[in-house]
């Protein structure tokens, strides 16, 4: 079974992570469970951003006003499944004694909010109805 199949199965049963290695010290857990939650709230944050700009800027053109709805929303969605993958991995290598996994997402995150951004400063200076 691949890796990421089996994190995947371990994001529904999460006490199956016991079973590998040894328990960390419970404060590295709870860091771990804050940063998810740290992520949880951005993903929020991102879907919420993308509804507000769906349904409170209806001047701006529909295919601007759908991109970056859609933009904020699909970085919302991935954020939200980004962030139990990675505490998953992050719990299962304390458990092993590894060093803590790497991730591109925080790079791929940013770019995909200041595209937005700069799509956003664009249509405030184009005018609403660009």
């Amino acid at each position: 079974m691949s890796e990421f199949v089996r994190n995947i199965r371990l994001w529904f049963a999460p006490e199956r992570v016991r079973d590998e290695g040894g328990t960390p010290d419970y404060r590295f857990s709870l860091a771990n469970e804050r940063t998810f939650l740290a992520w949880l709230r951005t993903s929020l944050a991102l879907i919420g951003g993308g509804f507000a700009v769906d349904q409170f800027l209806p001047d701006l053109s529909r295919p601007w006003r759908v991109g970056l709805a859609l933009a904020l929303l699909a970085a919302g969605v991935l954020c939200s499944l980004r962030a139990v993958n990675h505490w998953v991995r992050c719990e299962r290598a304390m458990r092993r004694g590894e060093d803590l996994p790497a991730s591109r997402f925080p790079v791929l995150l940013s770019l995909v909010v200041a595209v937005v951004a700069v799509a956003m400063v664009v249509v405030v200076l184009a005018g609403w109805e660009g």
